[in-house]
């Protein structure tokens, strides 16, 4: 799991960065995406270009730099969920909540599979992602942990279970680091109702495959040595380390789940889901 960027990270730290050509590549980045693009995300990506070291000081900078550039006008919006104006949905008549109907009206496009699929993750960020990827067009659920589920939000999980009467799986990605290998256990243990539990990222085997960066940063390695977790780990894979999942590009992440759906999924099925649907909302019209 070394780090194969590790000798480069020194110099990295030492030369002079030139912030205007990392927000160039930054506005490059976010120009690559469908979906909103979460500050993190675009620093992982920046980090895999060489453009900057993985530490959390240089992770402050472009949020700032970044911000700055937004009150210039100069730099897309970033995504950031827990921000948001809270407002009621209002029409200007009859006639434009009619089309308002039709346009969101949607069948329950898992209806007729055979398993319940249930997407998970770690970060709240992706959440953005996994809805563009998966959500919107397959109705396939996913819940953001953000850390350890609260009781609340398993006992929300199991009763969907229930409701849907047939077998249950999730598919999860979290973080390779003490917690971040067991979020996605105590949650599926917690809910107490998945028949299948599949963990797509991250491995060990695929920190080497993507050549994923470890983050260097002092605070980070304080915060996983003091991790509860951190002895299991070790004894587990033999060296403290944190992985962020945010760091696989989106590509990749989205085919790793692509591939362990495409198990429980019927396409058939799916397709002719599709094909009622849009019957019915041509009778709304």
């Amino acid at each position: 799991m070394s780090d194969p960027q590790a000798k480069r990270t020194p110099l990295a730290v030492r030369r002079r960065t030139d912030w205007a050509l990392v927000l160039d590549r930054a506005r490059a980045i976010i120009g690559e995406y469908q979906t909103g693009v979460t500050l993190r995300q675009l620093f992982y990506r920046i980090v895999a270009d060489g453009s900057l070291p993985n530490v959390q000081t240089y992770y402050r900078r472009l949020s700032n730099v970044t911000a700055e550039a937004r009150r210039a006008g100069a730099f897309p919006d970033l995504l950031d969920r827990t921000s948001r104006i809270e407002r009621y949905q209002s029409f200007d008549g009859a006639d434009a909540a009619r089309e308002y109907i039709r346009n969101v009206y949607r069948r329950d496009r898992t209806e007729g599979q055979e398993w319940s699929i249930y997407l998970g993750v770690e970060k709240a960020g992706i959440s953005e992602q996994l809805a563009d990827w998966f959500t919107k067009p397959f109705g396939i659920p996913h819940v953001a942990l953000g850390g350890f589920a609260s009781q609340t939000l398993c006992d929300h999980v199991r009763r969907d279970i229930e409701r849907q009467e047939r077998p249950a799986v999730l598919i999860y990605a979290g973080d390779l680091d003490p917690s971040g290998m067991l979020i996605g256990e105590d949650f599926a243990g917690r809910v107490g109702t998945f028949d299948a539990v599949e963990r797509v990222a991250l491995s060990p085997e695929q920190v080497t495959e993507y050549a994923l960066i470890e983050n260097p940063d002092p605070e980070a390695a304080a915060k996983v040595a003091r991790d509860p977790r951190a002895a299991a780990f070790l004894h587990r894979f033999g060296e403290l380390v944190q992985y962020e999942v945010d760091a696989l590009w989106p590509e990749t992440l989205r085919d790793l789940y692509r591939t362990a759906i495409d198990d429980y999924w019927d396409e058939d099925i799916y397709r002719d889901v599709l094909g009622r649907e849009a019957e019915e909302r041509e009778a709304l019209s």
